[in-house]
């Protein structure tokens, strides 16, 4: 949802430390991974020969080998700045993203699977985001609650009856996958708004290659560095027509946007100009980026700020932050924004509940990626649900990010549990709640070695006439022992996402 890589949080059962270990030689001889779904060891058929390939090559590593490589790829890390920054009352923090060197590997049936799965979600939010905008067909049909939509704090009434180009909206997606115990993907979240987190995917990738050579040496995988090529040929695919050579832009908050490190790596990695607000200006309803030899033409923004903040005329008149004037220049049609205006209303986490519904309803075909089952506490049965059975359920606010202001039943106290009660009662349509999910691990670098850890998998989808999805994704790691969530700001890390070619 927000320009975070910290959008969804993962959740899981208890971690069985009585679990036997398996035996295998070196690194490997005490990670215990019997009580989860390996990401590594857990194969639903043979197991690919380049997959033990790279068990053997790591099994036969130093410990002390490893963490050097591991510093080394902190260090080189730090000095390229790649970080991201976490805000307290006082002060603010840049950091890493932790990298962990134990590669997270997706087969390329597996791939293929998850790939088809992203096509179908977005083709259906953008299907949906239509829709609503227009003739209002599944709100009238009783597909989808009309109050869910149309009384979302993400609705956006400017976008009612506005054409955009290809019918696309969510030009950029993150689709937050989880694993369970079967193996099977399901999806805990969709971002349609700003998702972050694709720049630590390419320097994953990079950092890996550069400290781990002899680990990747022959292994083919599918490439993730077209990311920028594809993103700057979308946008330029859906700008207004008539234009033959246009003009991309990337508008950033500024420096002080915690994700600002990934603003500059893809404004480079697009090839296009990194902007602010008050680099560009509105004259006849068109947009213009200053530059030293004058006023140049913009006709596609690719934006890192919120809806809010984006024309201080239309939205937030106290913003500083956007341009004014560039809703009207928007609505008629001399400019694209990505992603569209109100697609929030796409990511929302209670209509999320209804993503399987809206994709039958477009479609006419079974969701690829199943959902998390979903409660929805705006709806009696759903809250009352929560409500008995909370202490077995994760239960989070439809609005938050980042892993903030859920509770984590099996994990949460007795005075935990009735505090949160009590807010679900005073505010029910705020609130969703989902079964735990056993989620599954990943050999990851601890202090005594390889142990496992819980990880989940976000994939980057773009969007003009048509989608592409970046092979493999950002994998997040929860670094802590026991730890349920995989966000940045709350110590989680990132591993390199190899698919392996066919």
């Amino acid at each position: 949802m927000g320009d975070s890589a910290d959008e969804s949080v993962t959740h899981n059962g208890t971690q069985d430390a009585a679990s036997p270990p398996s035996h295998r030689e070196g690194l490997f001889s005490g990670y215990l991974n019997d009580a989860f779904f390996c990401e590594l060891t857990n194969s639903g058929g043979p197991p690919d020969p380049r997959i033990l390939q790279l068990r053997e090559r790591l099994g036969a590593l130093e410990l002390g080998d490893l963490r050097n490589r591991a510093a080394n790829a902190e260090r080189e890390l730090y000095n390229l700045g790649i970080t991201f920054t976490v805000y307290s009352e006082r002060n603010s923090i840049d950091r890493i993203l932790p990298f962990d060197l134990v590669p997270r590997v997706l087969t390329n049936p597996e791939w293929r699977h998850v790939e088809a799965g992203v096509r179908q979600r977005v083709t259906a939010l953008n299907m949906f985001l239509w829709d609503i905008y227009h003739d209002q067909a599944i709100l009238k049909d009783g597909v989808v609650p009309r109050e869910l939509v149309v009384g979302n704090a993400n609705y956006c009434p400017q976008m009612i009856g506005l054409d955009v180009p290809g019918k696309t909206y969510v030009h950029v997606s993150g689709t937050d996958l989880v694993r369970d115990d079967d193996g099977t993907f399901l999806v805990l979240e969709d971002n349609a708004r700003t998702p972050s987190g694709v720049s630590y995917v390419i320097e994953n990738r990079h950092t890996m290659l550069r400290v781990m050579p002899d680990v990747a040496a022959g292994i083919d995988l599918l490439p993730v560095d077209d990311y920028g090529v594809q993103l700057q040929k979308a946008l330029a695919e859906v700008a207004p027509e008539g234009v033959d050579d246009p003009q991309v832009v990337l508008l950033s908050p500024g420096i002080y946007n915690s994700a600002y490190f990934e603003h500059v790596f893809l404004a480079r990695e697009m090839g296009v100009p990194l902007v602010e607000g008050q680099d560009l200006t509105i004259e006849n309803d068109k947009v213009y980026m200053r530059t030293t030899a004058g006023l140049r033409p913009v006709h596609s923004i690719y934006r890192r700020l919120n809806d809010e903040f984006l024309d201080p005329d239309a939205f937030n008149p106290s913003s500083m932050l956007g341009v004014p004037g560039l809703v009207s220049a928007y609505r008629k049609g001399n400019v694209t924004i990505a992603n569209a205006l109100g697609t929030g209303v796409a990511d929302d986490k209670a209509v999320y509940a209804y993503l399987p519904r809206i994709i039958r309803y477009y479609l006419s075909e079974e969701p690829i990626l199943k959902n998390v089952e979903t409660h929805i506490c705006a709806e009696p049965e759903g809250l009352a649900y929560t409500l008995a059975n909370l202490e077995n359920l994760v239960a989070k606010p439809v609005g938050e990010s980042g892993g903030y202001g859920l509770i984590i039943g099996p994990h949460a106290t007795r005075e935990e549990l009735a505090e949160f009660r009590t807010k679900l009662r005073a505010d029910p349509a705020n609130y969703i709640s989902q079964p735990v999910v056993r989620l599954s691990v990943s050999p990851t670098l601890c202090e005594t070695g390889l142990e496992p850890r819980h990880v989940d998998l976000r994939p980057f989808a773009v969007t003009g006439r048509s989608t592409w999805v970046l092979p493999g994704g950002l994998s997040r790691v929860a670094l802590k022992r026991g730890s349920l969530v995989v966000n940045s700001s709350q110590g989680g890390g990132s591993k390199d996402t190899w698919v392996l070619a066919s």
